[in-house]
């Protein structure tokens, strides 16, 4: 097991012991073995989802925990092939992202339509997959942010899928279709059986203001949670918040002081908290993103994220870049030093 508390150095104490006030975790629908009974049996969901949902959260080394650790691997057409893999050429095959989940013993994988269908019969039946259907394509010279929508849920229900994820900008001038676009396809989802992940991410210039930029401040990634709920996201991921009051410097939208000065404060896990708040206190899963790689400290990174999302309330880490762009061997070791924040007794919810 990874020895947490080395890895997280001087904020050790800080991470470990807090505990949060402004939304105790008495009001959560926490992560847990029977998180499936639990919460999800109350919803609308067809038994068809709660299958698929149940075989994610029932499969790899965090299978019957309430939690999740995924591999995505979109980012040949978010980043573009190159910048992506050229660090470990091996993943232009998507056979080899395929084999790291495995190895690493996530709950699923997610990727495109084409990676994934070009060698679904050999592994559909051997980790669940997530087929994103939308993406931001960075080829379009001048460079448009928007996302588009590559595959139909049809392709991904007869490939086997047991989710679909999407995108939307939220904040972005194209958000009203893309949230248009999203709710239809998981409403379709839905029918097929299928399980629904919404990337629900934050995009406008506006929301740097000097040197802050506010795209992962806790009120705004908040209410973009809160959207990707009420359109049935079954799992939100979201950037982990670093900071807060994006509403109060953009001055646009509606907020409340006791937000800023009962709700939250200033520490990471309570800026998580306020996340996971939004999605409906739990009852749609947050997973954070690992962000991208930066080298020697990617370790201590992704488990001070792991640390910080468990203990907000958090469902799980999507973590992709940190795994892939080393060799397999310690891709693996990463993702399971992740899986041990959330087999670790020792890490509670604050």
């Amino acid at each position: 097991m990874t020895n947490i508390a080395t890895l997280l150095g001087t904020e050790a104490e800080s991470l470990l012991n807090h505990q949060s006030k402004g939304i105790p975790k008495e009001m959560l629908s926490l992560p847990g073995p029977d998180f499936m009974d639990r919460v999800m049996s109350l919803t609308d969901r067809k038994p068809s989802v709660l299958r698929s949902l149940g075989g994610m959260f029932n499969h790899g080394r965090l299978a019957g925990t309430g939690y999740l650790s995924i591999l995505p691997v979109d980012q040949g057409i978010e980043h573009s092939g190159g910048a992506s893999f050229a660090p470990n050429p091996i993943y232009f095959d998507p056979e080899n992202i395929v084999k790291l989940a495995i190895a690493g013993d996530c709950n699923a994988v997610a990727s495109t339509l084409g990676v994934l269908s070009s060698i679904a019969r050999k592994y559909v039946h051997k980790i669940p997959f997530i087929v994103k259907i939308n993406h931001n394509e960075i080829l379009s010279y001048p460079n448009i942010y928007d996302q588009t929508l590559f595959a139909k849920v049809e392709q991904a229900f007869d490939m086997g899928a047991a989710a679909i994820g999407a995108t939307i900008y939220f904040g972005s001038h194209e958000s009203r279709r893309q949230i248009e676009e999203i709710s239809e396809a998981f409403a379709l989802a839905h029918d097929l059986g299928m399980a629904t992940v919404l990337w629900a991410y934050l995009r406008n210039p506006a929301f740097k203001q000097g040197d802050t930029d506010y795209h992962t401040a806790a009120d705004l990634t908040g209410q973009a949670n809160h959207i990707a709920a009420t359109i049935n996201a079954d799992i939100v991921k979201q950037k982990q918040a670093t900071n807060n009051g994006g509403y109060n410097a953009i001055k646009f939208g509606k907020t409340h002081p006791k937000v800023y000065s009962e709700l939250t404060t200033d520490h990471p896990i309570d800026l998580t908290r306020y996340q996971v708040a939004n999605c409906f206190m739990g009852r749609a899963g947050l997973i954070n993103s690992g962000g991208e790689a930066g080298g020697k400290d990617d370790l201590k990174d992704a488990v001070r994220t792991a640390v910080i999302n468990k203990r907000a309330g958090g469902t799980g880490l999507i973590s992709g870049r940190k795994a892939f762009q080393k060799p397999m061997d310690e891709g693996v070791k990463l993702l399971h030093a992740i899986q041990d924040v959330y087999l670790s007794s020792e890490v509670t919810i604050a």
